[in-house]
């Protein structure tokens, strides 16, 4: 995988069973999401800021294992499939070597109106590729 960030599990995303919640798993996920764009050189902010934007197209979670408060997770990112305006990132969430999450992220870059857009050439990184 091209991308690792941690975190710990903090109380209040846990559910009443003490695990954590499934929605959780999104913040996660995005989280290193934008952490492996940082890792790659992608200035998510400056893309903003030139009129574009990145959207989340689908989402794809295998649940594995439940996450409890004060457990140090680590997500691992890396590109699945790149195309012209979209692409997939593989994510996994680890406690150690227990599989918790395992994930496909779709997305696609947009203009500032949200409409799908050839990603420009500055902005299409070696590391977004496969």
């Amino acid at each position: 995988m091209d991308s690792e960030c941690s975190l710990m599990v903090r109380t209040y995303e846990c559910d009443s069973y003490g695990h954590v919640n499934n929605a959780n798993y999104l913040n996660y996920l995005e989280y290193a999401r934008y952490e492996y764009l940082r890792s790659i050189g992608f200035d998510y902010p400056e893309f903003i800021r030139a009129g574009y934007g990145v959207y989340v197209a689908r989402v794809e979670i295998d649940y594995k294992k439940p996450a409890v408060a004060d457990d140090v997770l680590t997500i691992y990112s890396r590109p699945l499939k790149k195309g012209a305006v979209s692409g997939v990132i593989a994510q996994e969430i680890r406690r150690g070597d227990d599989v918790i999450v395992e994930a496909k992220v779709t997305w696609a870059s947009v203009d500032s109106k949200g409409m799908p857009v050839k990603l420009p050439p500055n902005w299409d990184l070696p590391g977004l590729r496969p």
